[in-house]
C-alpha cells in the first residue's frame, strides 16, 4: 500500500526538496491553526501524540490514542479537511514513561502503548527505545535499542493485522529530548556518520533476526541530530557544513528520508536548508504553544486597556498563580534566582506553560478574555501596537479582528515558515 509519507520519499529521492511539519501538540487552537494551514497550502496535515501526553492510560492530557484521533478528525471535519489529507502520528513510543520499572516491565507496557496507537488509526510510528530503564546501564548499546524496537513492531504489526501495510516507521537512537533541552546548551553536535550507518546496520539485522525483514521498507525515516536544538533562553542554529557525511547516509536507502526533532525557532533559511538536506520530517511543538502564548498574552495586553480591573480575564497571573500552585511541570527546569525563575515560567523556549493550558481556571480566563474583547472590539492602533503582522492582515482584509482568530493566525505564522521551507502546494496530492 502506498502511502503519502512513501510520496514525500519519492520526491524527496528524485532530488526535490520536499518535506513536511510535524504538528507535535495536543492544543486544539494549534490543530486548528495547522488545519487552517493545510487547507490554505493543500497539503497534507501530519499531526503527532507524544508518548508522556497520550498513552493508554491517558497520560498527561488525560487522553488516550483513541481521543487523540477523535480531537484531530473532529477540528479536520469543521474546517472540511478531508479525513484522507490527515495524517496521525505516535512520538517517542517506547518505554520512556515506565523508565523507573526494570526492562521487562517497561517494554511489556511499551508495547501496549504501540498496539493502543495503532488500533486508533496511527500509521506514523516513531519506535524511541533509547532511553534506559531500572538495571539498565546509563547508555543503551545500538544491538539492546535495536532488539527493543523490534519488540515494538511486532506489537504494532499484530495489532494492526491484515492492514499493517500502511504503517510506516521511524526509528533513531541518537534522539533529541522531547521539548527541548533541560539544561544550558553549549552547542550541539551532529550524528556521526558512522553513528547513523551503525543505527541502520543493527535495526536492519535485528529485523531480519525476527523474521520481519519484509518490514524494513517500510521503515520511512531515521531520526538523526543535525545539530539543531534549543534551551531556555538560546537556539543552536543548523550549521549545513557540519552535515556533509551524514546527508549521505541514505544515499542507498530508496525508502528513507531523515526527521529531524527539536527544529523549533530556527530561521526560515535553516528549515529550507534542512529540508534540501534531505530532513524531510520538520518536528515542531514548543515553537507552536510559544505563539499561542504570546498571541495570548498580547489581547490580555489589550484587554487591559479596554476592560475595567473587576472584568479583566488577568490571564498572565491567573497562569503564573496556577504554575506556582501546581509546580511539578516547571520546577525541576529552571534554575536561579526567583525573578529568573519567574521570568523563565513565562518566556523560556522551552515553554513549560504548554502544560497548565488544560487547568480549568486557565482554561476558564482565555475565555474571559475572548468573551471581553468580542465584546469591547478591538482597535487597530491596539493591534498594531501589540500583534502587528496580524494587524497587516486585517488591514489588508484577510483577517477578521477576532480575538480567537488572531490568535490561531499567530500561530500560523510559524506553520508559514515550515511550508515555506518544505515547499508544501498541492502536488502532495498526487
Amino acid at each position: 500500500m502506498r502511502g503519502p509519507l512513501d510520496d514525500l520519499v519519492r520526491r524527496q529521492k528524485n532530488g526535490e526538496p520536499s518535506g513536511i511539519a510535524s504538528i507535535c501538540s495536543a492544543h486544539p487552537l494549534v490543530i486548528e491553526a495547522a488545519v487552517r494551514q493545510a487547507l490554505e497550502t493543500g497539503g497534507r496535515l501530519l499531526v503527532e501524540a507524544t508518548s508522556n501526553q497520550v498513552d493508554q492510560y491517558g497520560g498527561y492530557t488525560g487522553m488516550r490514542p483513541d481521543d487523540f484521533r477523535a480531537l484531530v478528525h473532529a477540528i479536520a471535519a469543521r474546517h472540511d479537511l478531508p479525513q484522507d489529507r490527515v495524517i496521525l502520528g505516535g512520538d517517542h513510543l517506547g518505554p520512556n514513561r515506565w523508565r523507573d520499572r526494570p526492562p521487562h516491565e517497561a517494554m511489556a507496557e511499551a508495547e501496549n502503548l504501540v498496539a493502543a496507537y495503532v488500533r486508533a488509526g496511527f500509521t506514523k510510528i516513531h519506535l524511541d527505545c533509547s532511553f534506559s530503564c531500572a538495571g539498565d546501564p546509563a547508555s543503551l548499546s545500538d544491538d539492546v535499542v535495536a532488539e527493543r524496537a523490534v519488540r515494538l513492531v511486532r506489537a504494532a504489526e499484530a495489532a494492526a493485522g491484515p492492514d499493517a501495510d500502511r504503517l510506516r516507521y521511524v526509528i533513531g537512537t541518537e534522539v533529541p529530548v522531547p521539548g527541548g533541552a533541560h539544561e544550558t546548551l553549549d552547542g550541539v553536535r551532529p550524528t556521526t556518520a558512522s553513528a547513523a550507518t551503525r543505527t541502520l546496520a543493527r535495526h536492519r539485522a535485528a529485523f531480519a533476526a525476527h523474521g520481519l525483514a519484509d518490514v524494513w521498507p517500510r521503515v520511512t525515516a531515521l531520526v538523526v541530530q543535525p545539530g539543531v536544538e534549543f534551551d531556555h533562553a538560546q537556539v543552536v542554529a543548523y550549521r549545513r557544513e557540519l552535515t556533509g557525511e551524514l546527508r549521505a547516509v541514505l544515499d542507498a536507502e530508496p525508502g528513507m528520508v531523515f526527521e529531524a526533532h527539536s527544529t523549533d525557532y530556527q530561521t526560515p533559511d535553516a528549515l529550507a536548508a534542512l529540508v534540501e538536506d534531505h530532513w524531510a520530517v520538520l518536528k515542531v511543538g514548543p515553537g507552536l504553544t510559544f505563539a499561542l502564548r504570546e498571541a495570548l498574552y498580547a489581547l490580555a495586553a489589550i484587554e487591559a486597556e479596554l476592560v475595567p480591573a473587576e472584568r479583566r480575564s488577568r490571564l498572565p497571573e491567573v497562569v503564573d498563580e496556577r504554575m506556582r500552585a501546581e509546580p511539578s511541570r516547571w520546577d525541576g527546569y529552571y534554575e536561579g534566582t526567583d525573578e529568573e525563575r519567574r521570568l523563565a515560567r513565562t518566556y523560556s523556549y522551552s515553554d513549560r506553560v504548554r502544560y497548565y493550558w488544560p487547568d480549568p481556571a486557565i482554561d476558564a480566563a482565555v475565555t474571559t478574555l475572548f468573551d471581553n474583547l468580542t465584546d469591547s472590539g478591538i482597535p487597530l492602533p491596539l493591534l498594531s501596537a501589540h500583534l502587528p503582522d496580524q494587524y497587516r492582515r486585517v488591514r489588508g482584509g484577510q483577517l477578521a479582528a477576532d480575538p480567537r482568530a488572531l490568535t490561531i493566525d499567530r500561530v500560523r505564522d510559524v506553520l508559514r515558515d515550515y511550508d515555506h521551507a518544505c515547499r508544501t502546494t498541492d502536488k502532495e496530492l498526487v
